[in-house]
Parts: structure tokens; C-alpha cells; sequence
């Protein structure tokens, strides 16, 4: 199919009449199922884009933050938005960056230049934002299924990463604590429903006690998360179900090769059997549950991402500098209507 000359329909007619877009629009790119490799027959065609922010939205009283066409499937995120976003490492906006080639619809030359500067914007935030996401869709298949029926060492496990991936996010947030002094593990439970559970060992010297409860109150609230059981309004269909758990393995993938390669793969080549056959329901039982291969696949990634994320050689932090640098050249082009 030819994608660029689909946009150019009526149907995508708002992306030379809106006034937020037309000239301004830097990127147009396929997004979801068709940008992974993992559509079928019943995929959608999503679109995502970044437009400029007009002169109005730097100098004057207007605000613009994105521009939503529901009946499409396209969004379009303002230049300021995105890079907030990618500065997090958000992982639907980050994909942008890492199409094929021919899933581009549309490349301004300042497209071109943001995405030549992509390695600006990859952190060490990338373990957090990847992991919860991946998290997220764990517990969007747990909370579908009777979670109950699988071992509690099972689910402890789930929760303990869940938790860890939180902490990396902390020391950004939150006053900085060294490393250790909050050093959580799983072990033997006393209690006699648990086989194992999470412990903590905590030593902190005059540390914000505001920061303290709320870095208590997100870790209380993954654990309440989980702890939720069969509390769900209405088991999901298989095909939801699927797309959770290829989403799951497809965003470890993703964080792996940010980490160990400095790089954002967002079309999964060399997993792309892996992916469909997940997506195709070969790892799910006739119950709806999902089978241990899967699980088993699930922890090998988690392991993957846990090593990667101790050996990776990006910056704790994103080049704060050289971003600003590369906003206030782009935006100056706007100003000075050179767009």
C-alpha cells in the first residue's frame, strides 16, 4: 500500500487545512502493529507526527500541544511536546525515532535533523519508562485473567520488579539517596499464605520525609495494584489479551537495544516470528490463561533488561545542552518565518 499517497486523500484533508499543521508538520510516520511488523488482517492504520509550534506559541498567548483525529487514528505532537516526551524517553513518542525508512510518510528537513540527533535524547530514564510500560501490560494481562490461579512466587516476583523499576525514577524525582539505602529482595515468608515476599532494608540520614512518603506511597500502590484480585469488570477477548502480552515482550526488546546499542529499533525484524506467534495466541491456553513458555520468555527479557541496565553505558541523564540547543535553532527558524 502506498501510505504517502494515502495521506494526500480527503480523508487526511486536516493535515493541510489545520492551522497547527500544513507548513509546520516536520514528521508523519506509520505508528502501532504496521510500524513493529506485527499487523494482521484486522489492524488499523495508525499515524503519529510532529508539527512545529507556531510563532503565537513562542512569542504570543497561544498554546498548542497536540491535534487528535479520532476518526484516523493520527496524532500529531507539537514540537515542545515531544521533546519533553523523548527527554523521558516515553516510549510511544521515542518509536517515532526509530522507523524503517519507508514507514516515513513525510520528512521535513528539520525531521531529518531531529531524527540524526535521536542518541540526545536516550538515558538511563529509558529503564523506568520502558519497564513500566512493559509493567503496565503485565498487569493489564493479570488483571484480565484469574491471577489467583498462579503462584504467589510467581506474582511476588512481578511485583519486585515492578517496584525496581520504580526506583530508578526516584533519584531523579526525589531527593538522591545512595546506592543501597534502599535495597530491596525477595525471600522466605513467615507468613503462612506467602511462599516468598518482598523485604526492604532502609537506611536513610536526614533524608525529606515529604519525599520519603511519597516514594512509600508509589511502592504501596504497585503492591495494592497487584493485590487486587479478580476485581477486573469483565474478562477481555483473546485477541486484547494477545496484543497485551506481544506488547509486553516487544517493549523489553526495545529497551534492550536503547541500552545496549544507544539505538531505538522500532520495527522487530529478527523477532517478528516471536512476536506473532504471541500476538497469534500460540502461547495462550483454551482457558484464556497463558502458558509457562511464556512466562518463562517474560523473565528471560526481565533478566535481559536487569543486566542491561547495569552495564549500559548512557548517561543517567539525557544532554539537557545540547537539546535546548538543537529547540532554540529550530525555534528561531519559526520566529524568523525560514520554515
Amino acid at each position: 500500500m502506498d501510505y504517502s499517497a494515502m495521506i494526500e486523500t480527503d480523508t487526511y484533508h486536516f493535515l493541510k487545512t489545520d492551522i497547527h499543521l500544513g507548513k509546520y508538520i516536520i514528521l508523519l510516520g506509520l505508528a502501532g502493529s504496521y510500524s513493529y511488523g506485527t499487523n494482521n488482517e484486522n489492524s488499523d492504520i495508525d499515524i503519529r507526527g510532529i508539527t512545529l509550534n507556531r510563532k503565537s506559541d513562542l512569542i504570543g498567548l497561544t498554546k498548542f500541544e497536540q491535534y487528535v483525529d479520532n476518526n484516523t487514528d493520527t496524532t500529531i505532537y507539537s514540537f515542545y511536546k515531544i521533546i519533553q516526551l523523548m527527554l523521558d524517553c516515553n516510549p510511544n513518542t521515542l518509536e517515532l525515532m526509530g522507523l524503517n525508512k519507508e514507514h516515513y510518510l513525510y520528512l521535513h528537513p528539520i525531521g531529518k535533523e531531529l531524527l540524526r540527533h535521536t542518541k540526545l535524547f536516550l538515558s538511563k530514564r529509558a529503564i523506568q519508562s520502558f519497564g513500566g510500560y512493559a509493567d503496565a501490560q503485565l498487569r493489564r494481562l493479570q488483571n484480565a485473567l484469574a491471577r489467583d490461579s498462579y503462584p504467589q512466587k510467581e506474582k511476588e516476583q512481578h511485583i519486585f520488579n515492578s517496584v525496581k523499576n520504580a526506583m530508578y525514577d526516584f533519584k531523579r524525582r526525589y531527593e538522591k539517596f545512595e546506592n543501597g539505602a534502599i535495597h530491596l529482595y525477595t525471600d522466605i515468608s513467615k507468613q503462612p499464605e506467602f511462599d516468598t515476599e518482598i523485604f526492604a532494608d532502609i537506611t536513610l540520614t536526614h533524608y525529606p520525609l515529604r519525599d520519603y512518603k511519597n516514594i512509600w506511597n508509589e511502592m504501596n500502590n504497585i503492591v495494592k495494584d497487584y493485590d487486587k484480585l479478580g476485581k477486573r469488570n469483565k474478562k477481555k477477548d483473546n485477541n486484547h489479551l494477545n496484543k497485551h502480552a506481544m506488547h509486553l515482550v516487544r517493549l523489553f526488546m526495545m529497551a534492550i537495544d536503547i541500552l545496549e546499542k544507544g539505538e531505538v529499533c522500532t520495527y522487530r525484524q529478527k523477532e517478528q516470528k516471536l512476536l506473532l506467534a504471541i500476538r497469534n495466541g500460540e502461547y495462550q491456553k483454551e482457558d484464556g490463561t497463558f502458558q509457562s513458555e511464556f512466562y518463562e520468555i517474560v523473565t528471560d527479557y526481565e533478566k535481559k533488561l536487569d543486566y542491561a541496565a547495569k552495564h549500559t553505558i548512557l548517561p543517567d541523564e539525557p544532554d539537557i545542552e545540547a537539546v535546548q540547543d538543537l529547540v532554540m535553532e529550530v525555534n528561531e527558524k519559526v520566529v524568523k518565518d525560514e520554515i
